[in-house]
């Protein structure tokens, strides 16, 4: 299909075409007084194929963005695409892509050996009881296993 270009990166991503899992560059921007955002695409499931339940993903947006700040300051957001195929990870700066790949695979083990989902109570967040934290482990140990299938966005 040919479509005119969209403002929106993703939007111009011919989602058939990539196979997940997979992260990958989405977005690099200057901003005004010099700091500088990337934002990453960390595709869990084969879009239009498969996607996350929202308690998968309302867990995962919790573990990942408590534990990856453990481990960097850089972390800016952790958001959740509405396919519910993956996330946008935010980080200030320009990383290398293998760092970034790097601060995921350990964040995953982290979230692997988590005991509870963070603030998953009706005072830290605005839906705390639609929370997995079965299905952000069985999540994150899929994506864990293709780890050395990231860096390969289209077959």
């Amino acid at each position: 299909m040919n479509q005119p270009k969209m403002n929106v990166e993703s939007f111009n991503l011919d989602h058939r075409t990539v196979e997940a899992p997979y992260v990958r560059l989405a977005d690099h921007k200057e901003l005004p007084h010099g700091d500088t955002l990337s934002k990453y695409d960390v595709r869990f499931t084969q879009p239009n194929e498969g996607h996350l339940d929202m308690k998968t993903v309302h867990s995962l947006e919790h573990l990942f963005a408590e534990k990856s700040r453990s481990r960097t300051d850089k972390v800016v957001d952790f958001s959740p695409m509405g396919c519910q195929t993956g996330f946008y990870l935010l980080l200030q700066g320009t990383p290398d892509i293998e760092d970034v790949m790097d601060l995921i695979e350990q964040t995953m083990n982290d979230i692997l050996e988590a005991t509870e989902v963070p603030a998953a109570n009706e005072v830290q967040c605005g839906w705390g009881a639609n929370h997995s934290l079965e299905g952000a482990q069985e999540a994150a140990r899929t994506f864990l296993s293709a780890r050395a299938e990231w860096s390969t966005v289209t077959a």
